[in-house]
This record gives C-alpha cells, sequence and structure tokens, in this order.
C-alpha cells in the first residue's frame, strides 16, 4: 500500500534546542567552569530561559521541588510534581512544564546535576566497582523516573553542590550508587531491550539484533512470527520462549511498541495526517492504530500531538 505525504496546514516548531557549553551562563545558575569537573551542578526555578525543548551531550539528573505539570522526555508525556526524579541520557530531549505555579513564580523548582560519559566509561574500564554505575547509564539513554527518592536526592544535591573537588566526586558516585541499587523506577522509552540471556549470549544478541534491526528498518512491511521462527529453524513456541527471554516482549507487543514509537515521532516532528502515519508505521487499519496507540500511550495519537505541541513552552511569560 502507498501512503500519501498531506500534511496538517498548521506549521509547528519541531526540532529541540541543542544547548552548547558556551550558553551556561553563571547568570542563569550555572556554575563556574572553574567550581566544576566531571559534575555540574544547577539550581533554577520556573518561569526560567532554561525551561524549553532541548538537549545536550550532557546526562542529566533532575528533581522537581516545586509545582506540577507536565514532563517531556523523549517522546514520552506524563505528569510530574515535587519528588519527580529522572535520569535523562545525553541527546534524549527533555523539558518540564508547570501548569500550577503561583503568582510570582516558583524560584527553587529545579534541583539539576550534568555529567559527561566519557571520563566514567574510560574509569570503568580500570575500576570494576563502576560497571554498576555503567548498567545505569545505559538505562538511561531510555530515560529513567525513580520513585521513593525525593528527600534523599535532595539531600545528595546538596551535599554535591556545597563540595569541591575529591569530595565532590566521591559524594556524586554515593548518589550514583544509590540511582543503581534502586529498584523502584520505569523506563520512560516505549521499547527496552534487556539483552539476551544464556550459553550462546553472543550468537542470540546476535540475531536478536537482525530481527530488531528488520523490524525498525522496514517498519511498513508487514512481518510475522511464523516466518521469522521459520527463517531462524525454529518452532513457534520455541521463538515466542526466545524472544521473550531477550527483549522482555511478546514478539506482537514488541513489534506493535517499536511502530508505535515510531509513530510518536513522526507525529511529534512532522505535519503528516494521523492516518497517513498509521500506514507509514505498518498498521493496516486507522482502528487498530488508535487502539493500540491508546493502549501504549494512554491517549489517542491526536491527543499526543496536542499535547507534544506544548513541549516547546519556555516558561517565560509572553
Amino acid at each position: 500500500m502507498t501512503t500519501s505525504t498531506r500534511k496538517r496546514s498548521i506549521p509547528r516548531q519541531r526540532q529541540p534546542e541543542l544547548e552548547r557549553d558556551f550558553t551556561r551562563s553563571p547568570s542563569l545558575g550555572y556554575e563556574t567552569p572553574e567550581e566544576t569537573g566531571l559534575v555540574r551542578c544547577l539550581a533554577h526555578g520556573f518561569p526560567s530561559p532554561l525551561v524549553r525543548w532541548h538537549f545536550h551531550e550532557d546526562y542529566e539528573l533532575h528533581l522537581i521541588t516545586e509545582t506540577s505539570g507536565k514532563a517531556f522526555i523523549g517522546d514520552w508525556i506524563g505528569p510530574f510534581q515535587p519528588g519527580h526524579l529522572v535520569l535523562c541520557g545525553p541527546r534524549l530531549p527533555h523539558n518540564w512544564i508547570s501548569l500550577d505555579v503561583p503568582e510570582g513564580g516558583a524560584a527553587g523548582r529545579d534541583r539539576v546535576i550534568q555529567f559527561r560519559h566519557e571520563p566514567i566509561e574510560h574509569a570503568a574500564a580500570q575500576i570494576p566497582e563502576l560497571r554498576e554505575v555503567m548498567q545505569l547509564l545505559e538505562r538511561a539513554r531510555h530515560g529513567i523516573e525513580f520513585f521513593g527518592m525525593s528527600q534523599q536526592a535532595q539531600a545528595h544535591w546538596d551535599s554535591i553542590k556545597a563540595a569541591r573537588g575529591v569530595r565532590r566526586l566521591g559524594l556524586f558516585l554515593d548518589f550514583m550508587a544509590d540511582l543503581a541499587q534502586c529498584t523502584d523506577y520505569r523506563l520512560l522509552s516505549s521499547v527496552q531491550m534487556q539483552g539476551a540471556q544464556g550459553a550462546d549470549g553472543d550468537a542470540q544478541v546476535d540475531q536478536i539484533n537482525g530481527i530488531v534491526n528488520r523490524i525498525t528498518n522496514n517498519m511498513a512491511d508487514p512481518i510475522s512470527m511464523s516466518d521469522v521462527a521459520a527463517e531462524l529453524g525454529m518452532s513457534e513456541s520455541r521463538f515466542s520462549r526466545f524472544f521473550r527471554r531477550s527483549t522482555g516482549n511478546s514478539f506482537t507487543d514488541f513489534v506493535n511498541r517499536v511502530r508505535i514509537n515510531s509513530a510518536c515521532h513522526l507525529l511529534m516532528q512532522t505535519d503528516h495526517y494521523v492516518t497517513d502515519i498509521c500506514y507509514q508505521v505498518g498498521f493496516n487499519n486507522v482502528a487498530n492504530f488508535n487502539r493500540r496507540f491508546l493502549e501504549i500511550k494512554g491517549m489517542t495519537p491526536s491527543e499526543f500531538r496536542k499535547q507534544a505541541d506544548t513541549r516547546f513552552g519556555s516558561g517565560i511569560p509572553s
């Protein structure tokens, strides 16, 4: 089936802003270069010019301490309230829009820690104790929301902010250890890969990666579990167990989630009609697309686009 490329008539800003180091002025709350090493602390309120749909090369650990509203993390849209704690990976777009700001604003809404990947990766190659932190950072590329850690996170931030040098680094690693050991969290991405298990792990990972690449690179093409199982020389039941063990999802659920994830990006970044996007991502009828989208995202495609359009809010009164 061919798809049209009709567009909505209302133009929209689509891309997040790239935040660069030279824009991080102390007048906005950033620490000066003399105050920082691996770890940069930041506190700001709402409204603020820092509140915008943006991304950067750093990890960002973000604690909300005042107000409630909507959070936008990649293609995830959800509510936040005081105590909301999220770790965003590098280049993952994000923004928090408060909806209940008191008169005069919320001066202390945000407590932020930013840090780079490369120094930790290089250190982990020599220091085995850092490997659990690397596992945490791998999950962070999806965005991680932690639960039940707000008071602990605030105390960690205060201690890190007040410290310098080796002591600051040690306090930061203590915070990372608490996050790495936290079991009450969720990933904000639609699809998560858990890695293949078993004695033939490397071969299984290659097989799973091949299947996933086939799904993601040929989104509109039909794909059935029976065909894939036959290609791998497996029965459907064996393949079903293998796939669920490797990805944490059934084959059908995984395909639907990948397609819905792709639809989210199209809804956020293009002006194509919902009906066109339905076929572009591989669904063969709009009713099934709408139903699956609602199951996975908790809202309809049209509502998702409507809410996503507000992610560019800067929090600055016009």
